[in-house]
């Protein structure tokens, strides 16, 4: 088995015939290998820290999305150079868009504690590629010339912004709690649990809230927008946002004895 260090090795300890997997907080002198381990060390290459991962692919979003909205040549043909949409929805859907990277961007450098060390540096070009090329894809649409409002009109924008709005505090009253739950560094899971916060009371019966409220907010953007292309980036942040909450809710149930049964992984009841 192997474990990942926080620089650039991984550490693979063997004994007799069999791997033991080792953690990051493992100390070398208390693991119960006998009188003798072999240790095999591989360089992992290039690595990045995870708060340049999440700094960059949110930047991109945050600087593409306001090209394609001030429509700067080479985008649309050139008579619509630097000029502004005739649409309120438009602008509208630019402040939500900037908003909601604006406080990825806050809550990475001030909120987030990341437990992990790093990780190659290739993926920051894969994950940059996939939230970059997404924004320039429905900052195209949204901002174009030629796009009309919702069908139902500024009912459906009051309702997608409701929705949006709610979903983008809920987010973050979440990654307050997360934060609140464990000291810097540390990478012991508590459970959480809600608190006088409103917006915390789903964790009564959802293990990653932080994924629902985001995908929320997505589909608040959605109806907003009535932008296929932002419907279509929803559908892959849930599937992906799925996998991930499985995942931790996975970890909950193995590591917390006591973990609320109730609980489901990012859908309540269903998910």
């Amino acid at each position: 088995m192997l474990m990942k260090s926080c620089d650039v090795i991984w550490l693979y300890v063997s004994c007799s015939s069999e791997a033991k997997c080792l953690r990051d907080e493992d100390v070398l002198q208390s693991l119960p290998v006998g009188t003798t381990a072999i240790f095999h060390f591989t360089d992992l290459g290039p690595q990045v820290t995870w708060g340049t991962v999440f700094l960059t692919e949110c930047a991109g979003p945050l600087i593409i999305y306001l090209m394609f909205y001030f429509r700067l040549p080479f985008i649309y043909s050139p008579k619509y150079d630097f000029t502004s949409s005739k649409q309120w929805v438009v602008h509208l859907a630019c402040i939500c868009h900037s908003l909601h990277y604006i406080k990825r961007i806050l809550e990475t450098l001030f909120i987030h504690r990341i437990s992990h060390g790093t990780m190659p540096l290739r993926n920051i070009f894969k994950n940059c590629g996939y939230y970059w090329c997404s924004a320039a894809w429905m900052a195209y649409y949204i901002n174009h010339p030629l796009y009309t409002p919702p069908y139902y009109g500024q009912q459906q924008v009051n309702i997608g912004l409701y929705i949006f709005a709610f979903c983008q505090l809920g987010n973050f009253s979440i990654h307050i709690a997360l934060r609140n739950l464990k000291n810097q560094g540390s990478k012991n899971k508590k459970i959480p649990y809600p608190s006088k916060n409103p917006f915390t009371w789903i964790f009564w019966l959802v293990s990653c809230p932080n994924y629902t409220y985001e995908v929320g907010s997505w589909i608040g953007f959605t109806v907003l927008t009535q932008c296929v292309p932002v419907a279509f980036f929803t559908l892959v942040a849930f599937i992906q946002m799925t996998v991930w909450a499985k995942g931790k809710h996975r970890s909950y149930l193995k590591e917390c004895r006591d973990y609320p049964t109730l609980r489901s992984s990012i859908l309540p009841f269903i998910l």
